[in-house]
């Protein structure tokens, strides 16, 4: 399970130009789920998101969790996270799980984070043509592999 936080000012998702998500200061979070992925992914990678200290405290140094600056959390499902790019130029996306897998796992970590922040996040539409926008804050973006366990 790969996921890219960005920590961000604000952040929306439109579907069909109606915006389905929205969020103030917080993370925007893009997932992807790969085949080999399990609740232990979820798990691991959930508390390891909501433990992570990248919000500047008085002294303006990244001390402060996201539950420390009471923020939000829109969660973006997102298979390309997952792309080889080893031969030629067309990216495969084989390692991308099927969607029979990956909903279910994608649930299961909306329910995971909403659970370690204390209230509902936002989400996108799992396999639709979405529009992201968001102003990132730093910027901060880090990238976690709960494969490599970095």
């Amino acid at each position: 399970m790969i996921a890219v936080i960005q920590r961000v000012k604000e952040a929306s998702v439109k579907v069909d130009n109606s915006v389905i998500g929205e969020i103030d200061l917080g993370f925007m979070i893009l997932l992807g789920i790969g085949h080999e992925d399990d609740e232990e992914d979820i798990q691991w990678l959930a508390r390891k998101i909501s433990g992570m200290r990248l919000f500047s405290d008085s002294e303006g140094k990244m001390n402060l969790d996201i539950n420390q600056v009471d923020g939000n959390i829109l969660l973006i499902s997102q298979f390309t996270l997952h792309a080889s790019t080893k031969k030629g130029n067309r990216p495969s996306f084989i390692d991308a799980a099927r969607p029979e897998i990956a909903i279910p796992l994608y649930v299961k970590m909306i329910e995971e984070l909403s659970g370690l922040i204390g209230k509902p996040i936002a989400t996108g539409e799992f396999g639709a043509d979405m529009k992201v926008s968001l102003i990132n804050d730093g910027p901060v973006t880090i990238v976690i592999d709960s494969k490599e366990r970095k």
